[in-house]
This record gives structure tokens, C-alpha cells and sequence, in this order.
């Protein structure tokens, strides 16, 4: 969670005359707001840069594994392409060199399925929950509710 003034996990909540401190507040009813406010406006700030931060992370994790099925999909692509070629050489020719386009073929599909794993457990590795954003936004709740007693 990032630091807010006033909050209190940042130590200076007695020090800045803000609620709950020992010493009378003798500041304007307008003074008053104006703090609230400019200290709401920080806040969340603070939780939509929190926020950027953390979705840009998920997004490139979720990145990687979008293109790791992407792999997947020109392998397949190849793979289509070799074994339609194999199997016309074979059907025409029976020569050997279809036996080496069968065999180009079987590694496309192969390079294909790893592609394709990869790229699933990629995709299963991002947590687009926002964990930490989820957490101090809990926690700003909160403290606004303290803030109100």
C-alpha cells in the first residue's frame, strides 16, 4: 500500500493536526475540506498508479502467452501445409523424399504442441485480480471509516 498523508501507517498522523490528534483542531471548517479533499485527491492517485503498475505487469505475462499460442497457430499452420504436401508426394510418387516431408511435418506438430503448452501455462501464471491494488484499496476503506469517528 502506498503512503498517504495523514494515513495512519505513515507516522504522521499526531504530527499534522489531522483527526484524532490530542491538541484542539482550530482550523476552518473550509481548511478542513480542503485537506479531506486534496487528501482524497492523492489517494487515488496514488491507487490508479498502483493500479497501471500492477495491470501492466498481467498484461505482459498474459503478452507472453498470447504469443506463445501465436507460435502455435503458424507451427499448425506449417504443420497443415507439410503433411497435405506429404501426403499428395506420397500418393504421386512413392518416393522417399515424402518420407521427408512426413517427417517435417511430425516436427511442426510438435514444435506445435510445445508452443502450445507453453503458451497455456503462461497464460495460467497471470492473475489479472490485482492482488496488491485489491488489498490497499481495502485498507484505504478503512482508514477513510477511522477517519469518520
Amino acid at each position: 500500500m502506498t503512503q498517504q498523508p495523514g494515513h495512519p501507517t505513515s507516522g504522521t498522523a499526531a504530527s499534522s493536526g489531522s483527526v484524532g490528534s490530542d491538541s484542539a483542531d482550530t482550523r476552518s471548517l473550509g481548511a478542513i475540506v480542503g485537506d479531506i479533499s486534496s487528501d482524497l485527491s492523492v489517494l487515488v492517485r496514488q491507487e490508479m498508479e498502483l493500479a497501471r503498475t500492477e495491470m501492466k505487469h498481467e498484461i505482459t505475462k498474459a503478452g507472453k502467452g498470447a504469443g506463445m499460442f501465436g507460435g502455435a497457430g503458424v507451427a499448425t499452420h506449417l504443420f497443415l501445409w507439410f503433411i497435405s504436401l506429404a501426403l499428395t508426394f506420397l500418393l504421386d510418387n512413392w518416393m522417399p523424399v515424402e518420407l521427408a516431408a512426413l517427417i517435417t511435418a511430425v516436427i511442426w506438430a510438435i514444435v506445435a504442441g510445445v508452443l502450445a503448452l507453453r503458451g497455456r501455462q503462461e497464460l495460467q501464471r497471470a492473475n489479472p485480480q490485482l492482488p496488491k491494488t485489491q488489498q490497499s484499496l481495502k485498507e484505504d476503506a478503512q482508514w477513510i471509516r477511522a477517519q469518520k469517528n
